[in-house]
């Protein structure tokens, strides 16, 4: 018999086909996830939806992140393929709460309001709902089977335990040293740094810097060439890079192509998938450079700055969170806030090591504040808004992309923290609708293999 195959439904897509050897899998947190399929016809598909309808009429940029827009034209690529709404079942997951609600912030359900939606449509032409499961804080793979037409709801970030024993915690001498192994950030990442900090600073002379680290020249120029930041046009050298993208994208892409190395030898520990902790940090950059535009609150490149770097204490502990394993995750389980878990089990946490790295470094101070405070911004003295801006965006990016790093954050107060920048719950849909496409579909889901 055919082994089927796994395939990753980014959110804003679809993928429909008649029987065949394939696994259709939807990470959800937020988003909605539908599955539907006729088994007399032999047809199905799954849907991986965002927001439940365009943040105002008339825009709709990309139909298919929305319920209202996608679930009709889903249902017609069923139908055109021979499914018929009498034989269609459907099964419903996702749309977990974006952060606890009270009255006054009850459009932070973007979750729920996007199962309102899908369900109203599917009640209006009549397919059977099998299954739903929706609503709370879960996080689940959405899975169909397409060779038997049969679904699964399935947790993630959470395997089982089998019979493996978990290791002692680490000393605070064998963190200390942890701390210690990781080598200091390139000077061209310090130069660029500096950029960001100043901005009448000659931004040719650090071409000239890049130019001279080969490998991080070189990277430079893949991002450039990457869907998640251009794709435009072929960049062939760094001086077409800069003068093509210009001073702010050239200064992102240095940064990160800089950053990038730190999470390539990062295990299984807190990455869900290969580059689950990369991607999770420049998708946390992304949305935080768009709320900074967004509110005004600050510079749109220090925003990305700070949003890239917030998790880099996570490098130095992830293989003590591997040998931790599955002490960690138990303590994940039952205390949803991931410092408190990292200071039961490690007796520190990847902010307070962040902090340290971003001293040792010398970078800016503001850098190593929102480091330090970003799990707890009601908390920081200094950099209040910037630390606001990388938690909101951190949080939005946890919920959103759940599929690429094991994290929960803690968001009692994400409405307070939605007005210290300018910004009321009733606007975080319309953040969500300004996040670049290619985040969604930037790196694949979870592999057997990288579990």
């Amino acid at each position: 018999m055919t082994v089927a195959s796994g395939f990753h439904v980014a959110a804003g897509s679809c993928e429909v086909g008649p029987t065949q050897p394939r696994r259709l899998q939807a990470y959800l947190g937020s988003c909605v996830g539908v599955a539907v399929f006729d088994r007399v016809a032999g047809v199905g598909g799954l849907l991986h939806l965002l927001l439940p309808e365009p943040v105002a009429s008339g825009d709709v940029d990309h139909p298919e992140k929305y319920a209202s827009t996608a679930m009709p034209h889903f249902l017609e690529r069923l139908e055109n393929l021979g499914a018929t709404r009498e034989n269609m079942t459907a099964v419903v997951a996702g749309g977990a709460l974006v952060a606890p609600l009270s009255r006054r912030d009850m459009q932070l359900d973007i979750g729920g309001r996007t199962t309102e939606k899908v369900m109203e449509i599917l009640h209006q032409r009549s397919i059977r709902v099998d299954r739903a499961e929706t609503g709370g804080f879960f996080t689940g793979c959405l899975e169909l089977d397409m060779q038997r037409w049969s679904c699964a709801i399935e947790p993630i970030g959470f395997e089982h335990e089998g019979n493996r024993r978990p290791a002692s915690p680490p000393t605070a001498a064998q963190i200390e040293r942890a701390i210690a192994s990781v080598r200091p950030i390139p000077q061209v990442a310090l130069k660029a740094l500096r950029v960001v900090e100043a901005d009448d600073y000659d931004i040719g002379k650090l071409a000239d810097t890049v130019r001279e680290d080969p490998v991080i020249g070189a990277r430079t120029i893949q991002l450039c060439n990457s869907a998640i930041f251009t794709k435009r046009h072929d960049i062939v050298s760094l001086d077409h890079a800069l003068v093509y993208l210009g001073r702010e994208l050239f200064l992102k892409l240095v940064i990160s192509a800089a950053v990038e190395s730190y999470f390539e030898p990062v295990g299984k520990g807190y990455s869900l998938c290969k580059g689950g902790l990369y991607y999770h940090a420049v998708g946390t950059a992304l949305i935080a450079e768009a709320i900074a535009h967004a509110t005004g609150t600050t510079p749109g490149s220090v925003a990305y700055t700070a949003g890239l770097l917030h998790d880099i204490g996570k490098v130095a502990l992830d293989q003590h969170i591997v040998d931790t394993y599955p002490l960690f995750y138990r303590e994940l389980q039952l205390r949803p806030d991931i410092i408190e878990a990292e200071n039961r089990i490690l007796g520190t946490d990847h902010t307070c090591v962040g902090e340290r790295l971003a001293r040792i470094w010398n970078l800016p101070q503001r850098l190593a504040r929102v480091i330090r405070d970003h799990h707890r911004p009601d908390t920081a003295q200094d950099e209040a808004r910037l630390t606001v801006v990388v938690h909101i965006a951190d949080l939005l990016m946890s919920r959103l992309r759940c599929d690429l790093e094991r994290e929960r954050i803690d968001a009692d107060n994400l409405s307070d923290q939605l007005a210290c920048i300018g910004l009321h719950a009733g606007q975080l849909q319309e953040i969500v609708a300004a996040i670049p496409n290619p985040i969604f579909s930037a790196v694949g889901a979870p592999r057997e293999s990288d579990r």
